[in-house]
């Protein structure tokens, strides 16, 4: 295991040999930038994928998954994470951080602090990391009444 101070967003400097943070950062960059292809670039595109978060339930393989990601790039609202205060747990073909998000969800009208407990597990193929399972939680039951309000409206 190893225990990260780091802020990842996709705006820091990775040093390149550091694979497994580069990937994360990599996530991070095409999620707060919107970018649908750097997205789908970072996941494994298979049917064998899942992600569960308090918005979107359990969703399973590339098609729902990239749904849901799709309907936040293309939504009215700006959603922006950074992952924090994480441990790097990994294998030869495989690695899994856990730890935590923080950022917003803003409307023209809203803007609700967002704190997420996170874990993400990705496996090498080809060489390259892709993610295979994203699960999110948020402790805070008027943070999560006030965002799926707001989301799911």
């Amino acid at each position: 295991m190893i225990l990260n101070t780091q802020i990842i967003n996709g705006t820091e400097t990775i040093d390149v040999n550091d694979s497994e943070l580069s990937a994360l950062s990599s996530f991070y960059k095409a999620f707060n930038s919107r970018n649908m292809i750097l997205t789908q670039d970072s996941w494994l595109n298979t049917n064998e994928i899942s992600m569960d978060n308090p918005i979107g339930g359990i969703r399973r393989g590339w098609d729902e998954i990239g749904n849901g990601y799709h309907k936040i790039f293309n939504g009215q609202a700006q959603v922006y994470v950074e992952f924090y205060d994480f441990s790097i747990h990994k294998t030869e073909n495989m690695f899994f951080v856990t730890g935590k998000e923080r950022g917003y969800f803003k409307t023209e009208g809203t803007e609700i602090p967002l704190a997420i407990r996170t874990s993400r597990i990705f496996i090498k193929l080809n060489n390259e990391w892709k993610q295979i399972h994203h699960h999110g939680s948020i402790d805070n039951p008027e943070l999560l009444k006030t965002y799926q309000e707001a989301i799911l409206k």
